[in-house]
């Protein structure tokens, strides 16, 4: 199908977009903000969405840079999934990420969708949102005037599709803090290649002398966001990096989830998956 019309813009700058954001607002017009587009073109030529204006941001080159930032990584939120997933500097201080992103969609997605577009789309099967959540990240979000706010991983997941990003504000950089040294994996359970994750588990360890010392996981499509799972961290916390151990510290990671119930596999199921993911996600993160 063809998308509906609308008014296209392209800016060069952060400010120049939100000047454009709030331009359409004072005329009372519905606008979207498109990243890489992934998302955003299959519903506008479906006309599931037709809004009267869109701001590309696909110009604004800024916006795409992946710098160390001292204790933090600092990734734009329009870096493509190609270039997380193999930056070095990603791979390095923040594998999970890297891991996670190699298994968004097909290279052809991969080389024009963004790591800000799919955090704000905050599908809660995508499988960005839950190993963001678990390395703790920050997002800066940009508003009108040129102000900045932060806002941690945790608050930034509101509901189904929907972020701290306000109308008039955009996403503009991800800090993630550095966890270098530390192991890493991303599972994640879907019927056919490239689909989105029934259940994902985003796992990263800082193992010692064969004693996990410290644990971060996230679980994608347990909720309608993703889902930090506390308890399984402190059950691995001091626990030695074998089967058994790791097993009986990961059964409960669907406790307390609500995940969907659909075509795909009901909420239990979904349960018990999260468990075996988990499980497999930690030894391979341990290296065990």
């Amino acid at each position: 199908m063809i998308p509906a019309a609308f008014d296209y813009h392209a800016p060069t700058s952060v400010d120049e977009a939100l000047q454009l954001l709030a331009a359409a607002a004072a005329d009372g017009k519905d606008v979207k903000v498109m990243g890489g587009g992934q998302s955003l073109i299959p519903v506008l030529r479906l006309r599931l969405a037709a809004p009267e204006v869109i701001v590309d941001l696909g110009r604004i080159g800024d916006l795409a840079d992946v710098r160390d930032d001292g204790d933090a990584l600092v990734i734009g939120a329009m870096a493509t999934h190609d270039t997380v997933l193999r930056h070095e500097l990603v791979r390095q201080h923040a594998l999970l990420l890297a891991l996670a992103t190699e298994t968004v969609a097909d290279p052809q997605v991969r080389h024009r969708g963004t790591f800000g577009g799919a955090l704000v789309h905050a599908d809660p099967a995508g499988d960005l949102p839950a190993p963001t959540l678990a390395l703790g990240a920050e997002m800066v979000i940009a508003g009108a005037g040129g102000e900045r706010r932060t806002v941690a991983a945790a608050d930034f997941f509101q509901d189904l599709f929907t972020t701290a990003v306000g109308e008039g504000e955009l996403l503009v950089q991800v800090r993630v803090p550095k966890y270098t040294g530390w192991g890493a994996c991303y599972e994640k359970f879907n019927r056919i290649s490239h689909a989105w994750a029934m259940v994902g588990a985003a796992v990263a360890l800082k193992v010692e002398g064969g004693t996990i010392a410290e644990a971060r996981v996230g679980l994608t499509n347990m909720g309608s966001v993703p889902v930090r799972a506390t308890g399984v961290e402190a059950a691995l916390v001091g626990q030695r990096a074998t089967s058994d151990a790791v097993r009986v510290a990961c059964a409960a990671a669907g406790d307390g989830t609500t995940p969907p119930t659909d075509a795909n596999a009901d909420a239990d199921y979904r349960r018990h998956l999260a468990g075996v993911l988990t499980g497999r996600a930690v030894l391979s993160a341990a290296g065990a």
